[in-house]
């Protein structure tokens, strides 16, 4: 069915009939009932894109992104999809895998796409050049944020994160806990060691942030690092990893050393990535950072911008301890 067909039905001009459908122009009420009547009888819908066209829309934004694996991008994706309405905005997403000129040939094409707005994201929080769009459309960074600037960023909670690990530990009664993570030019990895580090001191808990062991973001380090740490502290009854992938590795190096999890030494993550997560033995308690309601926010902001809101500067999203096996608080003998 097309508006000809329906203008026909109800006796009118497509004029009339396009006025009535979009509530412009000045008809009298009964006109705009006749249309609105014909329309449904006949089953016509209107094309979406075509008045968004008319109204400047075209009810697509850009999803801008360097996690060529997808680890990251995808749940924010997600997040966003459901904000910006599952089915009425549509999202490209594209992976410049770190390549200025790629990403520079994706933003060409996204503005002759004319969309409506722009997510960029990544798979570190380190703050990134900003893109650069004019005033054509509005920019959200998701899991990133701008080096210069005050376009909106939405990134979670590391720091909050790492404190949230402590105080599980603590709460299970472990006293003599070791970090494991990442390296040390990761701001992520820098933020969950300091959220750790001050909420162990607060407790009175000896640590101090030199004896956090940095690292790589993988399996093979956290087995290294399980016997580096065992060698200079015996007596650690926790380890808290600044990744998923960490820990298991540090899981399976704490096994080859004689130490039961979680009896001997409780095991914590972070990310709650499943796979790595639940794949481990036993299940990994490990700090959720929530990165679909990071996408959901990201959304939401880039909807407020569209409308016509102001929105500028940083907003983070507290984490989330989700609690398994490896910390479960009855296997452990003694806690000084």
């Amino acid at each position: 069915m097309t508006i000809r067909d329906v203008a026909a039905a109800a006796n009118v001009s497509v004029g009339t009939a396009s006025k009535a459908l979009n509530g412009q122009g000045r008809l009298r009420p009964e006109t705009r009932r006749r249309v609105t009547e014909a329309a449904q009888r006949l089953g016509f819908a209107p094309n979406v894109l075509a008045q968004g066209l008319l109204g400047g829309r075209t009810y697509t934004v850009g999803l801008l992104t360097t996690d060529s694996f997808g680890r990251f991008s995808i749940p924010v994706m997600l997040g966003a999809e459901d904000a910006l309405g599952a089915g009425q905005i549509s999202v490209f997403m594209c992976d410049t895998r770190d390549d200025p000129d790629r990403e520079q040939r994706y933003l060409d094409r996204l503005i002759s796409r004319r969309v409506d707005g722009l997510i960029v994201t990544g798979r570190r929080i380190e703050p990134r050049p900003a893109v650069d769009v004019g005033r054509r459309f509005p920019v959200v960074y998701a899991m990133t944020q701008p080096l210069e600037g005050d376009d909106p960023a939405i990134l979670p909670d590391d720091e909050g994160g790492g404190a949230t690990a402590a105080q599980h530990l603590l709460d299970i009664g472990r006293r003599r806990i070791g970090h494991i993570t990442g390296p040390e030019r990761f701001l992520a990895a820098r933020k969950r060691a300091t959220g750790l580090s001050h909420r162990l001191t607060d407790a009175g808990v000896p640590f101090a942030l030199a004896d956090v062991l940095y690292g790589e973001w993988s399996e093979r380090w956290g087995r290294e690092a399980a016997r580096i740490l065992l060698d200079t502290s015996p007596d650690t009854d926790a380890v808290f990893c600044g990744s998923d992938q960490i820990a298991r590795g540090v899981g399976d190096g704490l096994r080859a050393l004689g130490r039961r999890i979680p009896d001997d030494v409780a095991l914590a993550g972070f990310d709650n990535w499943a796979p790595m997560a639940l794949g481990a033995d036993p299940p990994l308690t490990t700090v959720d950072v929530c990165l679909e309601q990071i996408g959901r926010l990201a959304g939401q902001h880039l909807l407020a911008a569209i409308g016509g809101e102001t929105v500028r500067g940083l907003r983070t999203v507290p984490a989330r301890l989700v609690v398994r096996e490896s910390t479960r608080a009855g296997g452990h003998s003694g806690s000084g």
